[in-house]
């Protein structure tokens, strides 16, 4: 038996999980918020090492072989020559670089040339759109930027020592608008695009790697993004997809190649595995729950999903487009919420609060469906954060996304994923494990909904939906609607 270390350095917070290299088993766990306001779009990367030498305090990483990192995405760490910062770390929730990601599209010509380049057409929050940004919004930064990195490249940086060699993964990498997760390789001529100049950019290691070791021995293996580190925490795989239920939404799946989209609407990431994990993307998931429940005057949404099952399906005729901020998934952005089906006899609360629970759910499967209709498999579904454990969202889910749905114990999995990857690079290293066989970890402890006689009725429920959402916004997802 080994000992390894996962930590992952959230927008937040850090936290560390302390693992049996051989079964995944949770040791010992740490956790430290970060130095910086709530809500900050850049920040001092040294308050990353800061958070992470409090949470691993106290002899946390006692006898721990190796460890891996995980971090959030999007974070772009521009240097200088030396390795100096040239201005503090622009973070994933930085929008400055909305028109900048509009030029880049229209600079290389336009969606389907970048759909053909990396996979996914730019977005504000990758990092060849944030580098646009700098070079039209601060130029001497810019032109002094020699080196770009992103926060989990940094780290294990500063890990090893600051060595000659800078290392990233797959999974980071494919989240710039530089790298390809098709080809497997940079695309440098975008980071001059971007930039106006090149810059060095670390290297692609595969996710077995081990990115180098410490004075003391210690392994620190590639590391990766904190949504692929999540994935592998959680032991999805090919056939699985993730639905993560926040105030916006998105849809996750494990596929055998990079979906190319020049839509715009799938994201081709690259998973911690060799796989690629393509994802879609909703503005609006949660936030229509907690707006049904102020207008309908309940507690809290625990109150507005008993409310919803007095309700039936179909919610009496009542169809909800939940677009209330617009939406990414179809594109329509200046677009608001619809209610639609207001009869006497559906005009009573419970009807609204299942409509909203089948809005949203309908919403996200529109979202699977765009991954389905390129290719990928969805068997299972996985579904993360808070509302995930309301009783109307585990009785609906399940014929609405016509497949079995899984609901995992909370658990810090981005931060497993980061240790199993360790563990991973620990086992080649030694010899026990195969560079394409990960550690067989136990799976996340989980409840499991099965779709069952409801899965006619969650067809029903989807026509109805699909039908008011082709009448309101003909052709948002094409002829085929």
């Amino acid at each position: 038996m080994g000992i390894v270390a996962g930590l992952d350095s959230s927008s937040g917070f850090t936290r560390v999980v302390v693992c049996d290299s051989d079964t995944g088993a949770v040791l010992r766990q740490g956790y430290a918020p970060h130095p910086v306001e709530p809500k900050a779009t850049e920040v001092d990367p040294q308050v990353w090492l800061l958070s992470l030498g409090e949470a691993a305090s106290g002899g946390l990483l006692e006898g721990v072989e190796a460890i891996g990192v995980s971090a959030e995405q999007h974070g772009m760490v521009a240097l200088d020559r030396q390795g100096n910062l040239v201005r503090p770390a622009l973070l994933g929730n930085d929008k400055r670089a909305q028109v900048a990601a509009a030029d880049l599209v229209d600079a290389l010509g336009g969606r389907q040339a970048w759909a053909e380049a990396i996979g996914s057409v730019p977005q504000s929050g990758q990092i060849v759109s944030k580098l646009r940004w700098m070079a039209r919004a601060e130029p001497e930064a810019a032109q002094r930027t020699a080196l770009v990195m992103q926060p989990h490249d940094w780290l294990v940086w500063q890990l090893l020592g600051r060595p000659a060699r800078r290392t990233t993964d797959r999974g980071a990498a494919s989240g710039t608008g530089y790298w390809s997760a098709r080809t497997g390789a940079y695309r440098p001529d975008l980071v001059e695009l971007a930039l106006g100049h090149q810059a060095a950019l670390p290297d692609v290691l595969g996710p077995a790697e081990a990115a180098g070791t410490t004075p003391e021995g210690l392994l620190i293996s590639v590391g990766t993004g904190e949504t692929m580190a999540a994935a592998f925490g959680l032991g999805v795989a090919a056939g699985d997809a993730v639905v993560s239920l926040g105030a916006s939404g998105s849809v996750m799946a494990v596929h055998h190649e990079a979906a190319a989209d020049p839509s715009g609407l799938i994201t081709s990431f690259a998973d911690a595995t060799g796989m690629h994990l393509p994802v879609v993307h909703t503005l609006n998931a949660v936030r229509a729950l907690r707006g049904t429940s102020e207008l309908l005057g309940t507690a809290d949404l625990g109150e507005l999903s008993a409310r919803a099952l007095k309700s039936t399906p179909g919610s009496s005729g009542l169809v909800f487009l939940p677009y209330l901020e617009g939406e990414r998934t179809p594109q329509l952005p200046h677009t608001a919420g619809t209610l639609t089906g207001l009869r006497r006899e559906s005009m009573k609360p419970e009807h609204l609060a299942r409509a909203a629970f089948e809005g949203m759910l309908c919403s996200l499967a529109d979202a699977m469906d765009v991954l389905r209709g390129r290719g990928v498999e969805v068997r299972r579904v996985f579904l993360l954060g808070a509302a995930a454990e309301l009783p109307a969202v585990q009785a609906v889910a399940p014929a609405i996304f016509g497949a079995q749905v899984v609901v995992p114990q909370p658990a810090d999995y981005a931060a497993i994923g980061a240790a199993r990857q360790a563990a991973w690079a620990l086992g080649v290293a030694r010899g026990t494990l195969a560079p394409h066989t990960p550690p067989a970890w136990q799976g996340a402890a989980a409840q499991l909904f099965e779709p069952g006689e409801d899965a006619a009725v969650g067809t029903a429920v989807r026509q109805q939906y699909a039908a008011t959402r082709e009448q309101i916004h003909p052709g948002a997802f094409g002829p085929t609607g």
